[in-house]
């Protein structure tokens, strides 16, 4: 059954067995699907395709997925793309590189159809349920505006990844309230995604590293806040 929202997804691997057993396997879930050799490839076929999912292998030759991945959060309309890894589990990856570079999620080969078919799924089912009646905040000179995944600092717009837009938006939500890293994690990745708790300090370091220091604190010993001042 196809989905009532055709979402487009792009697959990016050096192995044509693998491109055609995911195309098969999303087109007959009902997603509208691209597929590229190589990480250049990928990178021109997304700014015209501009997909809400990017599958994406690490190890290619030419550009590998790392910088792959680099070069497609660079181009603001996929700001709100997910990009998930393929990888093998012989690579020596390290995951806070992944994510370090915007990677929303990995997923190991050799990979199981209907498995990653449910992950993909859910994925974009969460995405769906995190309307929120207030899409638009307001502290000092910072706005966050979800309905148009827009950050502005003193009127000078800022492009954050989708999961780094997200981790901001939750905690402005909820400002003075300390959440640890687990639930952080539980809120912005869910249950279903395993992702290591030091994942969640990267994507802080690097929020403050484009909204400055001063909107999210650090309490020693049990995890961040929004803070109000």
């Amino acid at each position: 059954m196809g989905n009532k929202q055709t979402h487009k997804v792009l697959v990016v691997d050096d192995e044509e067995p693998i491109l055609e057993l995911l195309k098969y396997n999303l087109e007959k879930s009902g997603y509208d699907v691209k597929t590229a050799s190589d990480g250049a490839r990928a990178v021109d076929i997304a700014k015209k395709f501009t997909p809400d999912l990017v599958l994406l292998d690490i190890m290619m030759p030419k550009m590998d997925g790392v910088e792959t991945c680099r070069l497609l959060r660079d181009i603001p309309e996929l700001q709100k793309t997910f990009i998930v890894f393929l990888t093998a589990r012989s690579e020596e990856y390290s995951e806070v590189a992944a994510f370090d570079v915007g990677a929303d999620d990995y997923i190991t080969k050799p990979i199981k159809p209907r498995a990653l078919m449910s992950r993909i799924n859910a994925m974009f089912r969460r995405d769906s349920k995190k309307a929120s009646p207030t899409s638009l905040i307001t502290v000092g000179d910072l706005t966050i505006d979800r309905t148009s995944y827009t950050i502005k600092l003193n009127g000078r717009e800022i492009n954050l990844p989708k999961k780094e837009f997200e981790l901001l938006f939750f905690l402005a939500q909820n400002p003075n309230k300390v959440f640890s890293r687990e639930d952080l994690l539980q809120n912005i990745w869910g249950s279903d995604v395993y992702v290591l708790a030091r994942t969640v300090d990267v994507h802080i370091r690097k929020v403050r590293e484009k909204i400055g220091e001063d909107y999210i604190t650090t309490v020693k010993g049990v995890g961040y806040k929004f803070s109000l001042n």
